[in-house]
């Protein structure tokens, strides 16, 4: 997973057939190097047609979901591991590389209480089956913390770390996201150097998730720490233009956060990558 990306949000968070007819060519066209798949139902993706997309333009991929309400893995570590297993089944059969996300759990889950270590052993237990399945496929997966209006288990990168070790798999890496570190860590910068050893994959995601460069993301200390650490995972840009009304629930989504999708891939996109350049990660 190295090399520069985009969520595949900002064409489509259906990943049926039309999705990806839709979003693969597109992709290609702006040069990425991978996208990543919103995994969100594994029932209407057509895996055989995603990995010839991807071959015919030439692009790599990752998959990424939240668990729904019913498969929680806090409450329910069974139903989380059926349903992390069958999308990692998916993401091997469309050819991705790894599976990442909130696979501890789901956007939107708090519980009104602080978690507990009922919860936490729970969301391991589901892990490292899942982490055990993907290694049996050649995947990578992966844990992103988010913030604690969206998940009240791990926010921040050091629980990343604490959970990874609690669980104990050489394959569960982090996937930091830079909206959500805006929140969270004191300090951006702190946050990847607590994750550093297990960091492979970041979202490149604006403060109020719009177009990157237009908010308060502290993107030179982001890049330069990345830059001090060795860096040699994925950067993918996350944009939410196209939210269907149960994701924009969990999210928060209530206003446009950008004024087009135009806007964010002429705008922000080209920015990142300068700034990615800057400090030599691509």
């Amino acid at each position: 997973m190295e090399g520069f990306g985009v969520h595949t949000s900002m064409w489509t968070m259906q990943w049926d057939r039309a999705g990806a007819e839709r979003t693969i060519p597109a992709a290609a066209a702006y040069k990425m190097d991978f996208i990543e798949i919103a995994l969100l139902n594994t029932a209407i993706v057509d895996a055989p047609h995603t990995r010839a997309l991807l071959q015919k333009h030439g692009l790599r991929a990752v998959a990424s979901l939240g668990l729904p309400q019913q498969n929680w893995a806090s409450v329910n570590p069974e139903g989380a591991i059926e349903q992390l297993c069958r999308s990692l089944d998916t993401a091997a059969a469309m050819g991705c590389e790894a599976l990442s996300g909130v696979t501890y759990g789901g956007i939107g889950e708090r519980s009104g209480l602080p978690p507990t270590m009922a919860e936490y052993d729970n969301v391991a237990r589901a892990l490292a089956a899942a982490a055990k399945h993907a290694k049996k496929l050649g995947l990578a997966f992966g844990i992103e913390p988010v913030n604690r209006y969206e998940s009240h288990l791990i926010n921040t990168g050091w629980q990343a770390k604490w959970m990874i070790e609690k669980v104990g798999a050489d394959n569960i890496f982090i996937h930091l996201d830079t909206y959500h570190m805006n929140i969270e860590e004191k300090g951006a910068g702190n946050g990847i150097l607590d994750a550093r050893e297990h960091l492979r994959y970041v979202h490149l995601s604006e403060s109020d998730r719009g177009t990157p460069g237009e908010g308060t993301v502290d993107w030179d200390e982001i890049f330069a720490t990345l830059a001090a650490v060795g860096f040699k995972g994925g950067l993918a840009m996350e944009s939410f233009i196209n939210m269907p009304p149960e994701l924009g629930y969990g999210l928060a989504v209530w206003r446009p956060v950008a004024e087009s999708f135009q806007a964010v891939m002429d705008k922000g996109l080209p920015f990142l990558r300068n700034k990615a350049r800057q400090y030599r990660l691509i």
